[in-house]
C-alpha cells in the first residue's frame, strides 16, 4: 500500500508517522508538511526529526503551504508546545528538506504512479491537498482514497464550540477536498476521542525500552496536560494515528457512508463538519465517517508496531 502523509507535526502526527514507518504493509512515498499546529518552518523540521527518530532518513520530506487558502493561519502551540514536538529532547534533523514544493510532489507522484495505487493521509489542515486538486484536477480520479483526521459531529468542536482544529484552520480547503469526488474516510473527534492514552497505555510505550518508545511516552505525556484539564478524561486522545490504524486494521473501526458538508461562511459555526448521520437530506454520501473504534485493539496494534522500530 503506497501512501503520502500530509502533516503538521504535532505529537500525535509524529506517532502516526512512526506507525506508518513501522508497518511493512505500508510504503511511505514521502511526507508533505503544511502549516497548522505550528508554522511551516517547524512542521517541516518536525517531520524530518520523526523520520530520523525512526532511522528512516530515506523518506523525502517536502514543505508545502505556509498559510490557509484564504485566511490567516491559526496555530496550536497551547496544545503542542512552542516547537510542536515538546516533550522529548530530540536533536535537530540532519537530513535535508527536499527542494520541490509539497504540492508539486503530490501532483507528480499521483501522475507517475499507476492510477488507484496511492492513498493520501492528511492529518493536518487540508491546504496542500486542496491546492494539488485545484492545480491538477486530473489527479482526483487517480487517488485511491483520502484517509484524513478531521472534523466532528456528535463530539462537536475542540477549537471552537462547533469546529475541529484541522478543518477550522482552512475550511475552504476542507470544502474543496470533501467536494472533489475522491473516496474519503474521515476519522473525526467522534472516534479519536475514544483513543485515550491512559496511564497503562503510556507505560506500555515506555516499556518498549527503545528511543521510539520513550519518545512516544514523553510526547503523549506532554500533550496530556492540556487534554486532561480540558476534558477531564482518563487520558489524552491520540487523534492522528487513527488514520494509519484504519488502513492497517479497518475492522477496529465502525462508521457510516454519509454526506459531510463543511461550513465556510457562518462566523458562529465556521469549519463545522455537518455530517448527515441520520440521512435526513437528499445529499449523496461523500465520506465514510467513522464513529467508533476498538480502543484496546488500536493501542495493541500501535504498541506492537512501534516496538518494531530500531532500538
Amino acid at each position: 500500500m503506497k501512501i503520502v502523509i500530509d502533516t503538521d507535526p504535532g505529537q500525535d502526527d509524529a506517532v502516526a508517522i512512526l506507525l506508518a514507518l513501522a508497518s511493512p504493509e505500508i510504503e511511505v512515498l514521502g511526507l508533505t508538511a503544511v502549516a497548522g499546529n505550528v508554522p511551516l518552518e517547524l512542521t517541516a523540521r518536525n517531520a524530518r526529526i520523526v523520520c530520523e527518530l525512526a532511522n528512516r532518513r530515506d523518506i523525502p520530506v517536502f514543505a508545502g503551504a505556509s498559510r490557509p487558502l484564504l485566511r490567516p493561519l491559526v496555530t496550536a502551540e497551547h496544545v503542542h508546545g512552542r516547537t510542536g514536538l515538546d516533550g522529548p529532547d530530540l536533536p535537530d534533523p540532519t537530513m535535508a528538506l527536499q527542494d520541490a514544493h509539497a504540492v508539486d510532489f503530490l501532483i507528480d507522484t499521483l501522475r507517475r504512479e499507476p492510477a488507484g495505487t496511492v492513498t493520501l493521509v492528511p492529518i493536518g489542515p487540508l491546504t496542500n491537498i486542496a491546492l494539488a486538486l485545484r492545480l491538477a484536477p486530473d489527479i482526483a480520479p487517480r487517488i485511491a482514497r483520502i484517509v484524513l483526521m478531521g472534523g466532528a459531529y456528535f463530539e462537536v468542536g475542540n477549537i471552537t464550540p462547533t469546529a475541529e482544529f484541522n478543518i477550522y484552520v482552512d475550511p475552504e480547503a476542507a470544502a474543496a477536498v470533501f467536494g472533489a469526488g475522491v473516496p474519503l474516510t474521515v476519522l473525526p473527534l467522534d472516534a479519536t476521542h475514544k483513543a485515550l492514552v491512559t496511564r497503562p497505555r503510556a507505560e506500555a510505550f515506555a516499556a518498549l525500552g527503545t528511543p521510539v518508545g520513550r519518545a512516544v511516552a514523553q510526547m503523549t505525556s506532554f500533550s496530556e496536560r492540556f487534554d486532561l484539564a480540558k476534558y477531564g478524561s482518563d487520558g489524552a486522545p491520540l487523534h492522528d494515528p487513527c488514520t494509519v490504524a484504519w488502513l492497517l486494521a479497518p475492522e477496529l473501526f465502525s462508521g457510516r457512508e454519509v454526506n459531510v458538508a463543511v461550513e465556510t461562511a457562518s462566523p458562529l459555526t465556521l469549519g463545522m463538519t455537518v455530517a448527515d448521520w441520520w440521512g435526513v437530506t437528499d445529499r449523496a454520501p461523500n465520506a465514510l465517517f467513522i464513529g467508533d473504534l476498538d480502543a484496546d485493539g488500536f493501542f495493541s496494534l500501535l504498541t506492537e508496531r512501534l516496538g518494531r522500530l530500531p532500538a
